[in-house]
């Protein structure tokens, strides 16, 4: 497995099939996606890209600090699921967030996947909310 920095639009194809397979693809462009700031990681085994996640500077008026990263459509294919390949993804990430002087991370989690972002040192900072059409989500930090 190799995690590589990508272009926002390499991100869409994941963002679809796995996260939002009842949406248009053009509405997987999220705001952001080409900001100055903004970056996205992919990992690949044997060259086929199996996991993305995209991180915005974004500030999340429930979280006090004054510069945040979000993360945001992090997606990984079924078949490649519970491999390492998003804990990979974050921990590439992390260091590019601490370069900027940036201490946390936050994202609306899916329920779906509360276990995971727990297991990797997330904080629920939230009551559950639901996001149409998605379903129930959490907001949640972590601090690095």
């Amino acid at each position: 497995m190799e995690v590589k920095q990508i272009e926002a639009v390499d991100t869409h194809n994941l963002r679809h099939k796995i996260l939002r397979p009842h949406q248009e693809p053009s509405d997987l462009i999220y705001p952001g996606d080409d900001d100055e700031g903004s970056f996205h990681l992919g990992a690949f085994v044997n060259d086929e890209l199996v996991s993305v996640a995209s991180f915005y500077i974004d500030a999340h008026p429930e979280i006090k600090d004054e510069f945040q990263y979000r993360l945001r459509g992090m997606a990984t294919l079924k078949e490649h699921r519970g491999q390492g390949y998003s804990l990979a993804l974050l921990n590439t990430a992390i260091p590019i967030i601490e370069k900027n002087n940036i201490h946390v991370l936050w994202c609306n989690a899916r329920k779906s996947a509360l276990g995971f972002y727990e297991k990797v040192g997330f904080k629920v900072i939230s009551d559950e909310f639901e996001i149409e059409p998605i379903g129930a989500h959490y907001l949640m930090e972590k601090r690095i």
